[in-house]
């Protein structure tokens, strides 16, 4: 499928009329399926998540036809069977996968993130394969390892609808060398936890272009130790939104929020919480992902497993005001 032709798909479902859902929708029942990502595959025709290692595997992948009203189908099989030479071999921590397909190379690129061999830290890994469910194969070195700043996490790709350029966005998690308090960075003064913008050569999602632009940094007053999971959309009327969590993923501040800008590189407006714990009765929802255009949303929120995948909708106004349809 050409790219303008999944770009229309995509453009298509975010300007489709919208099925209003009570609230947002479970999707693979009582599974620990953290920080999910979706993405369309052009040749299934599907909509596809991937999560955090968990469930015996160091990537999960789920699947469905239709991402609001489902069924999600979950795959057996790990993903990434083989995380990289960089990676630690006897504890591997693949966090927050994000894939994207290319039609230059007719290949899907994954980004990750990954233990650092002999460190505590950290860093951001690609891996690639012919097909969505892999199995990927990673390569030796890292795309992003800022270890002195405590390396990064949470890496999420985004294209250009306009003239499809493409970037990844990461957090430098320098709140895995904080000194202590929540997560490890909420005592004073702590450390910083900034986004990272990075331009990728748009036909393989692999190969750098320049260097990197620093987008948004954590708040202390307003984030608490951290931010992370940054996710970004560019809307219909050219506004570009970023989605991100804040505070500590396992207590009940952690949240969803956003920040709009009129260029990718920002700066960016912040426009505060869009969703936190007295959200539908969620505890600790975050880790938001958008497809591409925005309309729909995946997020984790603790459940009984540990964090479950839900589903929702929403809308973004000529202002930049989002908001979530229940």
């Amino acid at each position: 499928m050409q790219l303008t032709s999944l770009l229309s798909v995509i453009v298509a479902l975010a300007m489709a009329p919208l099925v209003t859902l009570a609230s947002p929708a479970e999707t693979l029942g009582n599974r620990d399926f953290p920080d999910p990502a979706i993405t369309f595959d052009p040749r299934t025709h599907e909509w596809y998540a991937f999560a955090t290692n968990s469930n015996g595997k160091n990537v999960q992948a789920a699947y469905s036809p239709r991402p609001l009203d489902g069924p999600w189908t979950y795959v057996e099989h790990d993903l990434l069977p083989t995380p990289g030479k960089w990676v630690n071999p006897d504890q591997h921590d693949i966090w927050a996968p994000d894939v994207h397909y290319f039609e230059a190379t007719d290949s899907f690129v994954m980004y990750y993130s990954g233990l650092l061999a002999d460190s505590r830290y950290h860093c951001v890994g690609i891996a690639t394969a012919e097909n969505i469910t892999g199995p990927y194969e990673a390569l030796d070195e890292p795309f992003a390892c800022p270890d002195s700043e405590g390396g990064a996490i949470d890496a999420s790709g985004y294209v250009d609808p306009i003239d499809g350029s493409f970037f990844v966005v990461y957090k430098v998690d320098g709140s895995s060398k904080g000194p202590g308090g929540p997560c490890g960075n909420g005592d004073p003064p702590g450390e910083p936890t900034p986004f990272r913008l990075q331009r990728v050569n748009e036909s393989d999602g692999i190969t750098p272009i320049g260097h990197y632009t620093e987008i948004l940094d954590r708040d202390p007053e307003l984030d608490g130790p951290l931010i992370e999971a940054p996710n970004l959309i560019r809307t219909w009327n050219g506004t570009f939104v970023l989605f991100y969590s804040s505070h500590c993923y396992n207590t009940p501040e952690y949240d969803v929020k956003y920040a709009t800008a009129d260029k990718i590189e920002g700066p960016y407006h912040r426009h505060g919480e869009l969703m936190n714990t007295t959200s539908f009765g969620f505890d600790g929802p975050g880790g938001a992902s958008s497809v591409r255009g925005g309309g729909i949303m995946v997020f984790h929120a603790n459940c009984d497993a540990g964090r479950c995948m839900y589903v929702t909708e929403f809308v973004v106004e000529g202002d930049g005001i989002v908001t979530l349809l229940d």
